[in-house]
C-alpha cells in the first residue's frame, strides 16, 4: 500500500489520538499490512553489516519502528474487545496470524539478537542511561524466551505454536462473550422478583422491553445477574442462573462454543513450547521475567499464606451454614446460596446491605472523589477533555501538572454492553517516549505523552417508575474496582521515564505490575474519601458515619474464604502449567478437585466448569501468573503501611516518595529495589495480614 493512504486510513495517522469516530473494520488488513511491511524493511536495513550495534544507530530506530505497529495494533485489539460484532471480530481474527506470525519471527531473528549482544558486550553499554541497559538485558532475555538461540529445524514449530495459542486465546475469549450472550432468563411472574432492588428489577424491565418482550430479562453480565445471586428470594431463579453462569462455555451449551478442547490444546502448546527452549514446563519459562525466583517459592508462599488463612475461611463457612439453617431454614446451603446467605448475615450480624451502601455511591460523585484522591495524592491536576470516542457512553480525560503541563490523558468506559468483553482492565493506547523529532500535535517538549483506557463493566443508568432517567448507582465493590483500574493507568500515565521499553507498566515484572492498583483500594477505606465521594441518589446526603463505621467493621467479612479462593485459583494455575502433563491423559477438572481438597473450604458442585471462564490464564496474561495477585498484595499493603505509619493517607512527602519511586520509575528498575527504595527494606507480609483481619492490630 503507498504511503499516501496515510491520509485515508485511520489507522495509519500517528499525528494524536486514535481516531475512533472514523475508524471501520475495512481499515485494518491494509493499515496492519502496511505496518508489517514497514517493519520488516527496517529489520532488513537495520541488520546490515552497515548499522553499527549501537544504542542510536540500532535499538533506537527499531523502537521507533515498531511503536507505530504495536499503536495500531492495539487500537484494533482495544475496538475488539469493547465492541465485539462480528465485522470487528473478523478484522481482528484476519490479521491476528499475520501479527502474531511476525512477532514470532522477529523473537527468533538471530542477527537482532546479535546486535543487541553485541551492545552489551560493547564499552558503549556501560555509558547508557540505567533504563537503557535494563532495555538491553530484557531484549537479550526475551529473544531467548523467543527462540533465537533454537536450532534452525525447531524455530519453524516454535513460530507454529507462537501462531496457534494466539489464536486459542482470542477464541477463548470470543466463547466466553458469546456463551454470556446466549442465555436469558425471562420472568413474567413478578412474584419471583421478591428481594430485588429496585433498581435491578427495572434495569431488567428496560433489557425486557429493548427485546420487545414483556416481563423481566436477567442476563449473565455481571450487573444483571450479581443482584440475582445475592438478592433474590426466588431460590429456583438462584439456581437457574448460577448453573448457567458456572457453565459457560462448556460442554452443556453449545458445541462450538465449549472451551475444554481449547483449554486442553492451550497446555499442549505451552508445554512443547517450553520445552523446546530447554524448560520442563511453561511455569519455568512464565518466571523468568517475574520477581518469583522458582516454582517451588510460589509455592512455598501460596501455602504458607493459605495455612494462615485456613481457620479464618472455615469460621466463615461455618457462620454460613449455621445462619442458613437457624434464619433462613436452609439445612442444606448450596452453592447458589452462597451469596444470597452471605448478604443475609452481613445484614444481620452489621445491621446494613451492599444496596444500602449502593445508593451513595452516585457515579458523578465517585469520579469526582477519584479525582480528588489522585490530585491531592500526586500533586496533579484532572480535566475533562476531548477526543474522539468508540461510543457514547466513553469519558475522556487529561492528566496536567499544577501549572498546566500536559501528562498524559485516559479513557473511561464504565458500563456494561453485550459486546463489550466481562471484568475491568487498564491498556495502553499510547506510551511515553522520547521523540526521534518533535510532533507539535502531541508535545512540545519533545515527549509522547502517554494514553491509557480504562474499562469496566458497572450498571448504567435506569429509569424509576415514573420514567425519569437516575444517575448510575455503584457498589462498593465497584467503586474499589475504580480505584484498582486506576491505579494501573497512573502506572502507565505518571512514569517520568522517556526510553518506551521500560516507560509505564513496560519491563515491569508481571508479579509486581499489580501493586499500583492493589495500593489505590486502601482509599475506598478512608473515611476522608468517602465523604466527599458519596451522595444519595435520593436525598444527595453524603455517606452517614454511622453506616461507614458499620462497614468498617465488616470489612473483613469473609476475608478467609475469599483468601482461599484467590489461593485455589492460583495453585490451580500455577501447578496446571508445571506438573500437570495433557499428554499423558490428566484431567483438568480432577487436578481442580485436588487444589479444592487441599486449600477449599467450600466446593462448588461438580457441573461447575470454573476453568471454561478462566480468561485470565487462558485469553489473558496471567497464565502461571495468576499468583501475582497475591504475590502484589503483600508489596502493596506494605507501602500503603507507609502512609498509616504517618497517621496521613496523604502524606506529602510519602505521597511523593511513593510517586518518585514506585510509579514514575516503571521497568527502569527492579520492582524489588523500587519497593526497597520507597520502603527502606525488603518486604513484609504483616501489613497484609493485619488488613484482612488476620493478625492483631
Amino acid at each position: 500500500m503507498p504511503d499516501h493512504t496515510l491520509q485515508d486510513n485511520p489507522l495509519l495517522d500517528f499525528s494524536g489520538l486514535p481516531r475512533f469516530d472514523v475508524l471501520k473494520p475495512a481499515d485494518v488488513q491494509p493499515a496492519i499490512s502496511t505496518l508489517l511491511g514497514r517493519c520488516r524493511t527496517l529489520i532488513e536495513r537495520l541488520t546490515t553489516d552497515d548499522i553499527a550495534a549501537t544504542w542510536t544507530d540500532f535499538a533506537a530506530p527499531l523502537f521507533d519502528g515498531f511503536e507505530q505497529l504495536s499503536r495500531a495494533w492495539g487500537v484494533v485489539g482495544h475496538v475488539h474487545s469493547v465492541n465485539d460484532i462480528s465485522a470487528w471480530r473478523d478484522a481482528y481474527n484476519g490479521m491476528l496470524p499475520e501479527v502474531s506470525r511476525f512477532y514470532a519471527e522477529v523473537g527468533q531473528n538471530l542477527q537482532l539478537f546479535n546486535k543487541y549482544k553485541a551492545i552489551a558486550a560493547s564499552d558503549e553499554y556501560a555509558r547508557l542511561s540505567v533504563a537503557q541497559r535494563r532495555i538491553v538485558d530484557h531484549e537479550i532475555r526475551d529473544f531467548r524466551l523467543g527462540g533465537a538461540e533454537l536450532a534452525a529445524e525447531d524455530k519453524p514449530r516454535f513460530k507454529a505454536i507462537a501462531e496457534e495459542l494466539a489464536q486459542l486465546s482470542a477464541k477463548f475469549s470470543q466463547n466466553l462473550l458469546d456463551a454470556t450472550n446466549a442465555f436469558a432468563e425471562v420472568l413474567s411472574d413478578e412474584s419471583e422478583l421478591a428481594g430485588l432492588p429496585d433498581d435491578a428489577r427495572q434495569a431488567a424491565r428496560e433489557a425486557a422491553e429493548r427485546d420487545g418482550k414483556s416481563g423481566w430479562k436477567f442476563t449473565l453480565h455481571m450487573p444483571s445477574y450479581l443482584p440475582v445471586v445475592q438478592y433474590a428470594d426466588s431460590r429456583r431463579l438462584r439456581a437457574v442462573m448460577y448453573r448457567a453462569y458456572a457453565t459457560r462455555a462448556a460442554e452443556f451449551g453449545a458445541a462450538e462454543l465449549d472451551n475444554t478442547p481449547l483449554i486442553r490444546r492451550i497446555l499442549e502448546l505451552r508445554r512443547e513450547q517450553a520445552q523446546l527452549l530447554g524448560y520442563q514446563n511453561y511455569a519455568e519459562v512464565s518466571l523468568v521475567p517475574k520477581m518469583a525466583e522458582s516454582v517451588s517459592r510460589v509455592l512455598d508462599f501460596l501455602r504458607d499464606l493459605a495455612v494462615k488463612a485456613r481457620p479464618f475461611a472455615e469460621q466463615d463457612v461455618a457462620d454460613l451454614r449455621a445462619f442458613a439453617r437457624t434464619e433462613l431454614g436452609l439445612d442444606r446451603m448450596e452453592a447458589w446460596d452462597v451469596a444470597y446467605v452471605s448478604e443475609k448475615l452481613l445484614q444481620a450480624r452489621y445491621a446494613f446491605s451492599e444496596h444500602e451502601v449502593k445508593q451513595y455511591f452516585t457515579e458523578d460523585k465517585v469520579l469526582a472523589g477519584l479525582i480528588t484522591v489522585i490530585e491531592t495524592l500526586f500533586g496533579v491536576r484532572i480535566q475533562p477533555d476531548s477526543a474522539p470516542r468508540w461510543h457514547a457512553d466513553v469519558r475522556f480525560y487529561r492528566i496536567e501538572t499544577p501549572a498546566g503541563e500536559l501528562i498524559g490523558q485516559f479513557y473511561l468506559d464504565l458500563y456494561a454492553r453485550e459486546t463489550k468483553r466481562g471484568g475491568a482492565w487498564m491498556d495502553e493506547a499510547i506510551s511515553r517516549r522520547r521523540l526521534p523529532k518533535v510532533s507539535p500535535t502531541l508535545t512540545r517538549d519533545g515527549i509522547q505523552k502517554p494514553v491509557a483506557y480504562l474499562n469496566c463493566n458497572f450498571p448504567r443508568p435506569v429509569c424509576d417508575q415514573d420514567g425519569k432517567l437516575r444517575p448510575a448507582t455503584f457498589t462498593h465493590d465497584d467503586v474499589t474496582t475504580l480505584f484498582h483500574e486506576t491505579g494501573h493507568g497512573l502506572h502507565h500515565l505518571l512514569t517520568r521515564v522517556d526510553e518506551i521499553g521500560v516507560a509505564g507498566i513496560h519491563g515491569v515484572e508481571w508479579d509486581a505490575v499489580e501493586l499500583p492498583s492493589q495500593f489505590m483500594e486502601n482509599y475506598c477505606w478512608e473515611w476522608s474519601v468517602l465523604q466527599g465521594m458519596s451522595a444519595h441518589v435520593d436525598t444527595g446526603e453524603p455517606l452517614p458515619r454511622a453506616l461507614f463505621d458499620k462497614m468498617l467493621a465488616a470489612r473483613n467479612f469473609q476475608s478467609g474464604m475469599q483468601t482461599l479462593r484467590q489461593i485455589e485459583f492460583s495453585l490451580f494455575d500455577l501447578l496446571l502449567h508445571s506438573d500437570f502433563d495433557p499428554a499423558v491423559g490428566g484431567s483438568v477438572l480432577e487436578l481442580l478437585h485436588e487444589v479444592r481438597r487441599e486449600v477449599a473450604v467450600f466446593v462448588p458442585p461438580e457441573w461447575h466448569r470454573f476453568p471454561n471462564s478462566f480468561a485470565h490464564i487462558f485469553a489473558g496474561g496471567y497464565g502461571a501468573g495468576y499468583y501475582s495477585y497475591k504475590w502484589a498484595e503483600v508489596l502493596s499493603a506494605d507501602c500503603y503501611g507507609a502512609f498509616e505509619e504517618t497517621g496521613n493517607p496523604f502524606d506529602q512527602a510519602t505521597g511523593q516518595r511513593f510517586l518518585n519511586e514506585i510509579l514514575s520509575t516503571g521497568g527502569s528498575r527492579s520492582a524489588i529495589d523500587n519497593f526497597r527504595a520507597f520502603r527502606g527494606r525488603e518486604p513484609q507480609v504483616d501489613a497484609l495480614l493485619r488488613h484482612r483481619g488476620m493478625i492483631a492490630t
